[in-house]
Protein backbone atom coordinates (compact mmCIF):
# COMPACT_ATOMS: atom_id res chain seq x y z
CA UNK A 1 0.00 0.00 0.00
CA UNK A 2 1.38 3.39 -1.03
CA UNK A 3 1.95 5.85 1.82
CA UNK A 4 -0.07 9.06 1.54
CA UNK A 5 1.82 12.13 0.39
CA UNK A 6 2.43 14.44 3.36
CA UNK A 7 0.92 17.93 3.12
CA UNK A 8 3.27 20.67 1.99
CA UNK A 9 4.45 22.77 4.94
CA UNK A 10 6.74 25.20 3.10
CA UNK A 11 6.70 26.80 -0.33
CA UNK A 12 9.97 28.22 -1.67
CA UNK A 13 9.05 30.87 -4.24
CA UNK A 14 11.40 32.47 -6.77
CA UNK A 15 10.04 35.27 -8.95
CA UNK A 16 11.97 35.96 -12.13
CA UNK A 17 11.92 38.26 -15.16
CA UNK A 18 14.37 38.02 -18.07
CA UNK A 19 17.26 36.75 -15.93
CA UNK A 20 17.73 33.31 -17.46
CA UNK A 21 21.52 33.46 -17.05
CA UNK A 22 21.29 34.40 -13.36
CA UNK A 23 18.35 32.09 -12.69
CA UNK A 24 20.32 29.09 -13.95
CA UNK A 25 22.91 29.60 -11.18
CA UNK A 26 20.18 30.09 -8.60
CA UNK A 27 18.49 26.85 -9.61
CA UNK A 28 21.84 25.07 -9.41
CA UNK A 29 22.09 26.28 -5.82
CA UNK A 30 18.81 24.58 -4.93
CA UNK A 31 20.47 21.22 -5.52
CA UNK A 32 22.69 21.79 -2.49
CA UNK A 33 19.91 22.63 -0.05
CA UNK A 34 19.57 20.31 2.92
CA UNK A 35 15.96 19.30 3.25
CA UNK A 36 13.84 20.37 6.20
CA UNK A 37 11.90 17.74 8.15
CA UNK A 38 8.53 18.87 6.80
CA UNK A 39 7.50 18.54 3.16
CA UNK A 40 8.28 21.47 0.88
CA UNK A 41 7.84 22.54 -2.72
CA UNK A 42 9.49 24.90 -5.19
CA UNK A 43 7.33 27.47 -6.98
CA UNK A 44 8.80 29.54 -9.82
CA UNK A 45 6.84 32.58 -10.99
CA UNK A 46 7.85 33.58 -14.51
CA UNK A 47 6.97 37.28 -14.66
CA UNK A 48 6.38 37.69 -18.39
CA UNK A 49 9.94 36.76 -19.43
CA UNK A 50 10.98 36.80 -23.08
CA UNK A 51 14.66 35.83 -22.88
CA UNK A 52 14.64 32.04 -22.77
CA UNK A 53 13.53 31.72 -19.15
CA UNK A 54 10.55 29.60 -20.14
CA UNK A 55 12.79 27.21 -22.09
CA UNK A 56 15.11 26.87 -19.09
CA UNK A 57 12.23 26.18 -16.73
CA UNK A 58 10.74 23.59 -19.08
CA UNK A 59 13.72 21.33 -18.44
CA UNK A 60 13.64 18.78 -15.62
CA UNK A 61 17.35 18.79 -14.82
CA UNK A 62 17.17 21.69 -12.35
CA UNK A 63 14.43 20.14 -10.18
CA UNK A 64 15.60 19.28 -6.64
CA UNK A 65 15.35 15.53 -6.06
CA UNK A 66 12.08 14.38 -4.48
CA UNK A 67 10.72 17.92 -4.20
CA UNK A 68 7.46 18.90 -5.96
CA UNK A 69 8.15 21.72 -8.39
CA UNK A 70 5.76 24.03 -10.23
CA UNK A 71 6.17 26.88 -12.71
CA UNK A 72 3.44 29.49 -13.18
CA UNK A 73 3.30 32.44 -15.57
CA UNK A 74 2.33 35.91 -14.39
CA UNK A 75 1.68 38.25 -17.30
CA UNK A 76 1.32 41.48 -15.31
CA UNK A 77 4.81 42.94 -15.22
CA UNK A 78 6.17 43.85 -11.81
CA UNK A 79 7.80 42.05 -8.90
CA UNK A 80 4.82 42.79 -6.63
CA UNK A 81 2.43 41.16 -9.11
CA UNK A 82 4.75 38.15 -9.21
CA UNK A 83 4.96 37.91 -5.41
CA UNK A 84 1.19 38.20 -5.11
CA UNK A 85 0.83 35.38 -7.63
CA UNK A 86 3.14 33.30 -5.43
CA UNK A 87 0.91 33.99 -2.43
CA UNK A 88 -2.11 32.79 -4.41
CA UNK A 89 -0.39 29.67 -5.76
CA UNK A 90 1.57 28.50 -2.71
CA UNK A 91 0.52 25.24 -1.05
CA UNK A 92 2.62 25.58 2.09
CA UNK A 93 1.53 27.14 5.36
CA UNK A 94 4.74 29.20 5.19
CA UNK A 95 5.93 30.93 2.05
CA UNK A 96 9.68 31.63 1.70
CA UNK A 97 11.03 34.08 -0.88
CA UNK A 98 14.44 34.34 -2.47
CA UNK A 99 15.48 36.23 -5.61
CA UNK A 100 16.64 34.92 -8.96
CA UNK A 101 20.22 36.15 -8.48
CA UNK A 102 20.87 34.53 -5.11
CA UNK A 103 22.42 31.35 -3.75
CA UNK A 104 21.14 29.91 -0.46
CA UNK A 105 23.31 28.48 2.28
CA UNK A 106 22.90 24.70 2.44
CA UNK A 107 21.07 24.93 5.80
CA UNK A 108 18.87 27.89 4.89
CA UNK A 109 15.54 26.05 4.99
CA UNK A 110 16.53 24.12 8.10
CA UNK A 111 17.29 27.38 9.92
CA UNK A 112 13.89 28.79 9.04
CA UNK A 113 12.17 25.55 10.04
CA UNK A 114 13.85 25.57 13.47
CA UNK A 115 12.78 29.19 13.96
CA UNK A 116 9.20 28.32 13.08
CA UNK A 117 9.18 25.41 15.51
CA UNK A 118 10.58 27.57 18.31
CA UNK A 119 8.70 30.86 17.89
CA UNK A 120 5.78 30.27 15.48
CA UNK A 121 6.22 33.77 14.01
CA UNK A 122 3.95 35.43 11.47
CA UNK A 123 7.00 36.33 9.38
CA UNK A 124 10.77 35.73 9.33
CA UNK A 125 13.82 37.40 7.88
CA UNK A 126 17.35 36.12 7.39
CA UNK A 127 20.83 37.47 6.76
CA UNK A 128 21.85 38.46 3.24
CA UNK A 129 25.51 38.64 2.30
CA UNK A 130 26.84 40.05 -0.98
CA UNK A 131 28.96 37.93 -3.31
CA UNK A 132 30.91 39.72 -6.05
CA UNK A 133 30.23 37.37 -8.92
CA UNK A 134 32.08 38.57 -12.02
CA UNK A 135 33.99 41.69 -10.97
CA UNK A 136 36.07 42.83 -8.02
CA UNK A 137 34.79 45.32 -5.46
CA UNK A 138 35.65 48.90 -6.52
CA UNK A 139 37.49 51.16 -4.08
CA UNK A 140 34.59 53.62 -3.78
CA UNK A 141 32.16 50.89 -2.66
CA UNK A 142 32.33 51.61 1.06
CA UNK A 143 30.72 49.27 3.61
CA UNK A 144 27.89 51.76 4.16
CA UNK A 145 26.79 51.20 0.55
CA UNK A 146 26.49 47.41 0.71
CA UNK A 147 22.93 47.65 2.03
CA UNK A 148 21.91 49.16 -1.31
CA UNK A 149 23.16 45.94 -2.96
CA UNK A 150 20.88 43.91 -0.70
CA UNK A 151 23.16 43.17 2.25
CA UNK A 152 21.15 42.79 5.45
CA UNK A 153 22.40 42.02 8.96
CA UNK A 154 20.43 42.81 12.11
CA UNK A 155 22.96 41.15 14.37
CA UNK A 156 24.27 37.69 15.31
CA UNK A 157 21.49 36.73 17.72
CA UNK A 158 17.89 35.69 16.98
CA UNK A 159 15.47 38.44 18.02
CA UNK A 160 11.97 39.75 17.33
CA UNK A 161 11.89 42.66 14.89
CA UNK A 162 9.48 45.29 16.15
CA UNK A 163 10.40 48.68 14.69
CA UNK A 164 10.16 50.19 11.18
CA UNK A 165 13.94 50.69 11.17
CA UNK A 166 14.73 46.95 11.04
CA UNK A 167 13.05 45.70 7.86
CA UNK A 168 13.35 42.30 6.28
CA UNK A 169 14.02 41.96 2.54
CA UNK A 170 12.10 39.60 0.29
CA UNK A 171 15.43 38.29 -0.99
CA UNK A 172 15.44 36.26 2.23
CA UNK A 173 12.12 36.19 4.02
CA UNK A 174 9.24 33.98 5.05
CA UNK A 175 5.57 34.61 5.76
CA UNK A 176 2.75 32.60 7.27
CA UNK A 177 0.32 32.75 4.36
CA UNK A 178 -2.62 33.63 6.61
CA UNK A 179 -1.14 37.04 7.42
CA UNK A 180 -1.86 38.28 3.90
CA UNK A 181 -5.56 37.98 4.72
CA UNK A 182 -4.98 40.48 7.51
CA UNK A 183 -2.60 43.04 6.03
CA UNK A 184 -3.24 42.65 2.29
CA UNK A 185 -0.88 41.76 -0.53
CA UNK A 186 2.26 43.42 -1.88
CA UNK A 187 1.62 46.94 -3.17
CA UNK A 188 1.65 46.69 -6.96
CA UNK A 189 2.72 50.35 -7.29
CA UNK A 190 6.03 49.49 -5.60
CA UNK A 191 8.96 47.30 -6.63
CA UNK A 192 10.79 46.55 -9.86
CA UNK A 193 8.91 46.56 -13.14
CA UNK A 194 11.03 45.10 -15.91
CA UNK A 195 14.35 46.93 -15.99
CA UNK A 196 13.18 49.79 -13.76
CA UNK A 197 15.66 50.12 -10.90
CA UNK A 198 13.24 50.54 -7.99
CA UNK A 199 12.03 48.68 -4.94
CA UNK A 200 10.27 49.28 -1.66
CA UNK A 201 7.63 46.56 -1.74
CA UNK A 202 9.41 44.45 0.87
CA UNK A 203 9.99 47.31 3.34
CA UNK A 204 6.38 48.38 2.89
CA UNK A 205 4.94 44.99 3.74
CA UNK A 206 7.31 44.59 6.70
CA UNK A 207 6.15 47.91 8.13
CA UNK A 208 2.53 46.92 7.63
CA UNK A 209 3.24 43.70 9.54
CA UNK A 210 4.77 45.60 12.45
CA UNK A 211 2.02 48.24 12.47
CA UNK A 212 -0.63 45.49 12.63
CA UNK A 213 1.09 43.85 15.60
CA UNK A 214 2.26 40.71 13.80
CA UNK A 215 5.39 38.92 15.03
CA UNK A 216 8.50 39.06 12.84
CA UNK A 217 11.51 36.94 13.81
CA UNK A 218 15.12 37.65 12.87
CA UNK A 219 16.93 34.40 11.98
CA UNK A 220 20.64 35.26 11.50
CA UNK A 221 21.76 31.76 10.53
CA UNK A 222 19.26 31.58 7.64
CA UNK A 223 21.77 32.94 5.13
CA UNK A 224 21.37 33.90 1.49
CA UNK A 225 24.21 35.07 -0.77
CA UNK A 226 23.27 37.83 -3.21
CA UNK A 227 25.40 37.53 -6.32
CA UNK A 228 26.37 41.03 -7.52
CA UNK A 229 26.84 41.49 -11.26
CA UNK A 230 29.36 43.94 -12.71
CA UNK A 231 26.52 46.14 -14.03
CA UNK A 232 25.65 47.10 -10.45
CA UNK A 233 29.22 48.10 -9.59
CA UNK A 234 28.89 51.54 -11.14
CA UNK A 235 28.22 54.81 -9.38
CA UNK A 236 25.37 55.48 -11.81
CA UNK A 237 23.53 52.41 -10.50
CA UNK A 238 23.46 53.84 -6.98
CA UNK A 239 22.47 57.31 -8.17
CA UNK A 240 19.64 55.87 -10.25
CA UNK A 241 18.46 53.74 -7.33
CA UNK A 242 18.12 56.78 -5.08
CA UNK A 243 16.68 58.97 -7.83
CA UNK A 244 13.87 56.52 -8.47
CA UNK A 245 13.21 56.10 -4.76
CA UNK A 246 12.93 59.86 -4.37
CA UNK A 247 10.69 60.19 -7.38
CA UNK A 248 8.30 57.57 -6.02
CA UNK A 249 8.21 59.12 -2.54
CA UNK A 250 7.72 62.63 -3.93
CA UNK A 251 4.67 61.49 -5.88
CA UNK A 252 3.22 59.66 -2.90
CA UNK A 253 3.82 62.39 -0.34
CA UNK A 254 2.40 65.16 -2.55
CA UNK A 255 -0.88 63.27 -2.77
CA UNK A 256 -3.60 65.57 -4.06
CA UNK A 257 -1.72 68.69 -3.00
CA UNK A 258 -0.32 71.41 -5.27
CA UNK A 259 2.46 70.43 -7.64
CA UNK A 260 4.66 73.38 -6.73
CA UNK A 261 7.34 71.87 -4.46
CA UNK A 262 7.53 73.10 -0.89
CA UNK A 263 10.39 75.54 -0.20
CA UNK A 264 11.96 73.20 2.35
CA UNK A 265 12.58 70.66 -0.42
CA UNK A 266 14.69 73.16 -2.34
CA UNK A 267 16.59 73.91 0.86
CA UNK A 268 17.24 70.20 1.45
CA UNK A 269 18.48 69.76 -2.11
CA UNK A 270 20.86 72.67 -1.63
CA UNK A 271 22.18 71.18 1.60
CA UNK A 272 22.67 67.80 -0.08
CA UNK A 273 24.67 69.39 -2.92
CA UNK A 274 26.79 71.34 -0.44
CA UNK A 275 27.42 68.21 1.68
CA UNK A 276 28.43 66.11 -1.33
CA UNK A 277 30.79 68.81 -2.60
CA UNK A 278 32.47 69.21 0.79
CA UNK A 279 33.06 65.47 1.24
CA UNK A 280 34.48 65.10 -2.28
CA UNK A 281 36.83 68.04 -1.74
CA UNK A 282 37.92 66.88 1.71
CA UNK A 283 38.10 63.07 1.34
CA UNK A 284 38.05 62.40 -2.40
CA UNK A 285 35.55 60.90 -4.78
CA UNK A 286 35.86 57.41 -3.28
CA UNK A 287 34.10 58.69 -0.16
CA UNK A 288 31.42 60.98 -1.61
CA UNK A 289 29.10 58.49 -3.31
CA UNK A 290 26.68 58.25 -0.36
CA UNK A 291 26.30 62.03 -0.22
CA UNK A 292 25.87 62.21 -3.98
CA UNK A 293 23.11 59.62 -3.71
CA UNK A 294 21.27 62.05 -1.43
CA UNK A 295 21.46 64.67 -4.18
CA UNK A 296 19.95 62.22 -6.67
CA UNK A 297 17.21 61.38 -4.15
CA UNK A 298 16.11 64.99 -3.67
CA UNK A 299 16.21 65.70 -7.42
CA UNK A 300 13.96 62.69 -7.94
CA UNK A 301 11.72 63.69 -5.02
CA UNK A 302 11.17 67.18 -6.40
CA UNK A 303 10.53 65.95 -9.94
CA UNK A 304 8.14 63.28 -8.66
CA UNK A 305 6.31 65.94 -6.64
CA UNK A 306 6.01 68.22 -9.66
CA UNK A 307 5.35 65.93 -12.59
CA UNK A 308 4.23 62.39 -11.60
Amino acid sequence: MTSPTPPVAYTLAICTHNHADRLRKTLDGLQNLNHPQQAWEVLIVDNNSSDGTSELLAKDEWHPVNVPTRVVFEGRLGISHARNRAVAEASGDYLFFMDDDETPDANWLIAFEKAIEQWRPDALGGRIEVMFEDASRPSWLQDELLGFLGRLDHGPEPAPLTTPETPTYTGNSGFHRAIFDHIGLFDASLGRKGNANSGGEDVDIYRRLVAAGHSVQWVPNAIIYHRIQASKLRRSYFYDLHYRQGRMEGRINRGDGPRLPRPYLIVQLGRAIKGAFEVRMRQGKSHSVRKEMNVAYFIGYILGWMFD
